[in-house]
């Protein structure tokens, strides 16, 4: 058995355990090695049931006696009672509420360690354990069971039926037989962040001693965590660093930034541009005339200005006899990019194309020959424009919207569509730091971090679901003060069908009930491509009023008079999705309101509800929901580009990850080939599996 020994082949694991261990992301030996626990028990004050007293928390040996399980009374629902003894002459009570699970393992006779905090049973004046956790110990006595009790403990999460007393016996095994990897990180790194060797920390993490500190080890501060943790991110930001590296060093296109590019930007611009839009745009310029591929990151809070940054780039590729495609993740936003785009360009003589999945297959042959024969300057589309059969002629520049809701993968199917096209990631949703330099560090990153002038800041509003009425005369007093509103009620957690059909009974009962007086439209993702396009025409163009919608209307609507953003159970959204759909507004010159109408709140919801009410920085906003809510679900879904990290945290280990972005950074630029060998070996060896580095050197 070595590290890169199929689990499969571990004895004690089999087929069977090796697909619940695959379902985890647990292949191999070595990916054994790397699960970490989630938490430590101190296990080693083990006592006689007799000796037990009233207050302390204790681990108790013993044989279960006798077993019941409560009948299903409203009351007791699945309560589930054991007696305990273990030969000192004294028994223990101890009760699971929901404890149904225990019934079949918690027979006469199973011998049990239990862990949790000793009470008095008021009826009878036993001791007594309440939902305290266990382990079934087996018959034998010795190292086996050394290894579960009278210690600090390791826990692991569960996977499948592979209990976190499985996982310790498993990796206890391992351990035992395999020889651990080589350390890898080059000795000046250790040196200076002063990190114990990798075996060792393994070991510890593993099987800590029993003199351990447990608040250390609980809180991953113990120097064995902090050395894994500093192995994740140190080798994840080796492999994005020298991805940027390499794409620095390939041939790319030298566009010239010309005169006549120069005045088509001016004829093209509808207002004069901020400082920081034209500070940003200088940066695009700067690495659109290098020779080599621009890969870099444009993050605006909504409304800032992006697309009219990208289509200055967009102009500087057509007057270098280059194509642009515009890559958007919905029909919608794809839309409006190509009315946007059309409007601002069309005027100076380039061709925009929009190709989208709901045209009809003629009209997608046409497009595509267009494309292919060169006759089209910008198109723009979505994941339409990736598929195999569509051919640019000249792509020189690929602009990306709201890259996190595509993979990393279709960023590269749309960047083969040319010979090494420069590329422009747009985002509106602001990226915590921490975030950033593990889903984007590979890209350089520009900032527009002021609003257009004349722009006043929405002033966000809380209101009970109970007083709904004074949010509807509020619309009300709105339009006929001539501005627009929209309406948006998610049901997040359900599938677009439920939410759609949320969408129509509110839209029903807003324009029946409600305002029975005011046009109200309404838009969803399950209506045609034809009717959400007349939907938002209607509202546009001041037919309709109030627009009822869901969250299709997140990024990339834009009308000035809407004044107005309601959103119904604010609760069930993330932050970044409400700042979002809050950015829908104030894009006019009239006072903007967004209202989050919210049902019962937890201590988290209210949080969430009381940032949005006291902040628009979208930077902090974004900090603050990855923090409530975690980096796996900060846009809303699971992120399918966020690395496989298993014991580092992007929120809680923030200094561990700049540390190991700094020496990592160091390593790259340094003169030490061989150091470099050795880490780009150890990269493509060990690491790119589990990242999904693209061939990084």
């Amino acid at each position: 058995m070595d590290l890169a020994t199929s689990l499969q082949y571990v004895k004690g694991i089999g087929p069977a355990r090796a697909n619940m261990l695959a379902a985890k992301g647990l292949f191999t030996v070595a990916d054994l090695l790397y699960y970490a626990p989630f938490r430590y028990e101190d296990r080693t004050n083990i006592k006689a049931i007799r000796e037990l007293a009233p207050g302390e928390k204790a681990v108790a040996m013993a044989q279960v006696h006798s077993a019941k399980l409560s009948g299903f009374r409203r009351r007791a629902l699945g309560l589930f009672e054991a007696i305990f003894q273990d030969g000192s002459g004294a028994s223990m009570l101890a009760r699971w509420f929901h404890g149904e699970r225990y019934a079949e393992s918690l027979v006469p006779g199973t011998r049990v360690a239990l862990f949790g905090k000793v009470e008095l049973d008021r009826g009878s004046g036993q001791r007594l354990m309440v939902q305290p956790e266990i382990e079934i110990l087996s018959d034998e006595q010795g190292e086996e069971e050394a290894l579960h009790t009278g210690r600090i403990v390791a826990v692991y999460e569960a996977a499948g039926k592979i209990s976190t007393r499985v996982f310790r016996s498993l990796i206890d095994r391992v351990l035992k037989q395999v020889a651990l990897p080589e350390d890898a990180l080059p000795e000046s790194v250790r040196e200076r962040v002063k990190l114990p060797d990798l075996a060792a920390a393994i070991r510890y993490v593993h099987s800590p001693p029993s003199d351990a500190d447990l608040r250390l080890l609980n809180d991953f501060r113990s120097p064995a965590q902090v050395r894994l943790i500093f192995d994740e991110f140190f080798w994840l930001e080796c492999g994005l660093a020298l991805k940027k590296t390499n794409a620095r060093l390939a041939p790319g296109i030298s566009f010239s930034v010309t005169e006549r590019a120069r005045e088509q930007i001016k004829r093209m611009l509808p207002f004069k541009p901020t400082p920081a839009q034209r500070r940003v745009m200088q940066e695009i310029a700067d690495d659109m005339k290098r020779p080599h591929p621009m890969n870099r990151l444009l993050q605006g809070d909504v409304g800032s200005g992006k697309t009219i940054v990208a289509a200055q780039a967009a102009v500087l590729a057509m007057e270098n006899a280059y194509q642009v495609a515009v890559l958007a993740p919905t029909e919608i936003l794809a839309t409006q990019h190509y009315a946007y785009f059309k409007r601002l360009l069309e005027k100076l003589g380039y061709v925009v194309v929009l190709l989208t999945g709901s045209a009809s297959a003629r009209e997608k042959q046409q497009i595509k020959k267009l494309i292919s024969e060169g006759l089209v300057h910008v198109a723009v589309g979505t994941h339409a424009l990736i598929q195999e059969d569509v051919t640019f002629h000249r792509l020189g520049l690929a602009i990306v919207d709201e890259q996190h809701r595509f993979g990393v993968r279709q960023r590269l199917e749309l960047m083969r569509k040319g010979e090494q096209p420069d590329v422009l990631v747009m985002t509106a949703t602001p990226i915590p730091r921490t975030l950033a330099l593990t889903l984007y560090g590979d890209l350089d990153v520009s900032v527009i971090d002021e609003l257009p002038p004349g722009r006043k800041p929405i002033i966000t509003k809380h209101v009970p679901g109970s007083s709904v009425e004074r949010v509807y005369s509020f619309v009300a007093q709105e339009i006929k003060a001539g501005r627009q509103a929209y309406v948006v009620y998610p049901l997040v957690e359900e599938s677009e069908t439920t939410a759609a059909k949320a969408a129509e009974k509110m839209y029903q009962h807003l324009s029946e009930e409600v305002f029975p007086d005011i046009p109200v439209g309404l838009l969803h993702g399950k209506l045609s491509a034809e009717d959400k396009e007349t939907a938002m025409q209607a509202f546009k163009s001041g037919e309709s009023k109030i627009l009822v919608s869901t969250t299709v209307i997140e990024v990339g609507v834009d009308v000035p008079n809407a004044s107005v953003m309601v959103v119904e159970e604010a609760e069930r959204f993330g932050l970044a999705q409400i700042h979002q759909l809050r950015g829908r507004v104030g894009r006019g010159a009239h006072q903007s309101y967004c209202i989050l109408v919210t049902g019962k709140l937890n201590d988290i919801s209210r949080q969430r509800i009381r940032t949005l009410v006291e902040s628009i920085d979208g930077f902090y906003i974004a900090e603050m929901d990855m923090k409530l809510r975690g980096p796996g679900e900060f846009f809303g879904t699971k992120q399918s580009g966020i690395p496989g990290l298993r014991l580092a945290d992007l929120i809680r280990d923030t200094e561990v990850l700049e540390r190991a972005r700094d020496e990592a950074q160091r390593l790259i630029e340094s003169k030490d080939d061989n150091e470099l060998r050795a880490a780009v070996r150890y990269i493509q060896e060990h690491w790119q599996r589990r990242y999904g580095f693209v061939q990084v050197g």
